[in-house]
């Protein structure tokens, strides 16, 4: 503190200007680390999950969109994980499809997390995509399964259930014999 006159002044504070730190973008990257055009692993997983239970319970797309006041368009991007959902939307989406927030996010495979751009900084590879496994689909997500199962679900006879099942199984056990 300065005095002068018996009165005491005190120093103003002088705003100092942030310093923002200028994040590296490589060209055709997102600000993420993700190239662009590309769904994220997240958002792929969760929107199979929305078809997954969907499907499973017989809705259209049309149907679930008229439901959020959507296009079925708009649907389809969601389950490719081509656009994102945002909080509100997931749980406006697990009302009506009868499933807690948290089912979108189940199953998630631990691979997911470690190909985020977070923790991809941290590995002495930096962003490098050299060691990526390629994208493998559910097979439980098929449409192929889900008809198959709803169509096993339909056969009301147990025995007849039993006696398919088992077949089935035959069938699949014959043409893989290590299982």
């Amino acid at each position: 503190m300065i005095t002068t006159n018996n009165q005491e002044i005190k120093p103003t504070k002088t705003k100092k200007k942030a310093i923002t730190k200028q994040r590296f973008k490589e060209p055709g990257m997102r600000e993420d680390g993700f190239p662009i055009g590309t769904p994220r692993p997240v958002d792929v997983h969760v929107g199979s999950r929305l078809r997954l239970r969907r499907t499973l319970m017989g809705m259209s797309q049309e149907k679930l969109g008229e439901a959020v006041s959507l296009t079925f368009q708009q649907i389809q991007k969601y389950e490719r994980g081509a656009n994102r959902i945002g909080a509100s939307r997931l749980y406006q989406l697990s009302l009506i499809l009868d499933v807690p927030v948290s089912y979108f996010f189940e199953e998630m495979p631990d691979g997911i997390a470690a190909r985020t751009p977070a923790s991809s900084l941290s590995s002495p590879d930096g962003l490098s995509d050299l060691d990526q496994e390629p994208f493998q689909a559910d097979p439980m997500a098929k449409r192929e399964t889900l008809e198959l199962v709803r169509a096993y679900y339909r056969i009301t006879d147990p025995k007849v259930r039993k006696r398919l099942f088992e077949l089935t199984k035959s069938v699949a056990n014959s043409q893989n014999p290590q299982d």
